[in-house]
């Protein structure tokens, strides 16, 4: 990769911002548009629901072997290239003529998420400055919190008022602008060449003590966050009695404050990302006890929200950092797994949350298994930190 000044380093990683925007807001849009497009298809809400499913269970499984399969090929050529498929997927999901079309078009797409998302954290750290790889990963997740914020909501806006088939249409318009993006503002491998790809290498990076206790970490994590996340719409009306016409403003006051936690996970990051992510998993696990314990909260529950939102978000930058220092000479399979990771988490949040409510707990209850799932990342992250403190006392 040719050089990037200190000066310059940012413009490139902006341009990853935007195509992590295109990529996640793709990824995040059907949420709100699953009744038009179960009505579309004359199928069940549920079944349509299986659209969000596949696509998680997509990326989680196909996300590593294609790593492997494409560790030969220059990272920038790939990357671009990735993006030519988003194109092309969210396209397919725009003319999708039944159900079964829509659901391949959905599973093509996210089969090249997770790669995507490897690639992209190899070169933010890569153009960053020694120092700064941290601020680069959460510039990078910015797009993340962007697409959160704008993407989901403005998506399904336009789908409601124009039809969804309108909103994968304009996806692709801003897939094809981040691609051009990419191609203009990421400068190219300074090599030229292609490296054969050494799997052995690639498996014993991916599979470090330090990087798979991040994975796990990164697991239980967001499934915490996933099993409140899921169910927020519930435990702000039926939990703390917000009416319904509100939660739409307190989700968008989340994101906010889960957006300025992000740019402070890079500066943390960077100090020390291990205390970082300690600091942050600490005060989430006392911020959702008072949760999971205080019911009919009413607007007080949105500054707690906010809070978890804020503190939480410290947690993601450092943590793939960690990931990326480690494997930094066999990145491709341990970067993409990150996504692997994210996904599990996700999947499981969801059926954890659910599987809650099934057994009787009050939706107002459910923080706790936020918290408890967030206090096992913490012990993990612990462990992270007695692990970092042998590896120094033992010679090399």
């Amino acid at each position: 990769m040719e050089s990037v000044t200190a000066r310059s380093w940012l413009v490139p990683v902006v341009g990853l911002l935007l195509a992590v925007f295109a990529v996640v807001s793709g990824e995040l849009v059907l949420a709100g548009l699953l009744p038009p497009v179960a009505a579309d298809f004359g199928v069940e809400i549920p079944t349509a629901g299986l659209l969000i499913t596949a696509y998680a269970a997509a990326v989680a499984l196909a996300s590593p072997l294609l790593a492997v399969l494409t560790a030969g090929i220059p990272r920038r050529r790939l990357l671009i290239a990735t993006m030519i498929l988003f194109v092309a997927g969210d396209v397919l999901c725009a003319v999708a003529q039944d159900y079964w079309m829509l659901l391949a078009a959905r599973i093509l797409v996210a089969t090249f998420h997770g790669l995507f998302f490897g690639i992209a954290m190899v070169f933010a750290a890569r153009l960053a400055p020694p120092g700064r790889q941290a601020t680069a990963v959460s510039l990078v997740l910015a797009g993340v919190n962007a697409a959160t914020i704008l993407g989901m909501p403005l998506g399904t806006a336009i789908g409601n008022g124009y039809g969804w088939r309108a909103t994968f249409w304009i996806l692709a318009a801003i897939a094809a602008l981040a691609a051009l993006v990419l191609l203009w503002l990421v400068p190219k491998d300074k090599s030229g060449g292609v490296t054969r790809p050494d799997f052995a290498a690639e498996f014993r990076a991916a599979t470090q003590p330090a990087i798979l206790i991040c994975y796990l970490n990164i697991i239980f994590a967001l499934l915490g966050v996933f099993t409140l996340v899921s169910y927020i719409s519930p435990i702000l009306t039926e939990g703390h009695g917000i009416p319904i016409a509100y939660v739409p403003w307190v989700l968008f006051a989340m994101g906010i404050c889960g957006f300025f936690g992000n740019l402070l996970a890079g500066r943390l990051g960077d100090w020390n990302g291990v205390v970082t992510m300690i600091g942050s998993l600490s005060i989430n696990v006392v911020i959702l006890a008072v949760l999971g314990s205080l019911s009919n909260l009413g607007w007080s529950v949105v500054i707690l929200l906010c809070a978890f939102q804020l503190v939480g978000f410290c947690f993601p930058a450092p943590v793939q950092t960690r990931i990326l220092k480690e494997a930094a000479a066999a990145p491709n399979l341990a970067s993409t797994l990150i996504s692997s990771a994210f996904n599990v988490g996700i999947a499981l949040g969801a059926a954890t949350g659910g599987a809650a409510i099934a057994s009787g707990w009050a939706y107002a209850q459910l923080p706790w298994v936020t918290a408890i799932a967030s206090g096992c990342a913490l012990i993990g992250t612990l462990g992270l930190l007695a692990y970092d403190r042998r590896r120094k006392a033992v010679p090399a």
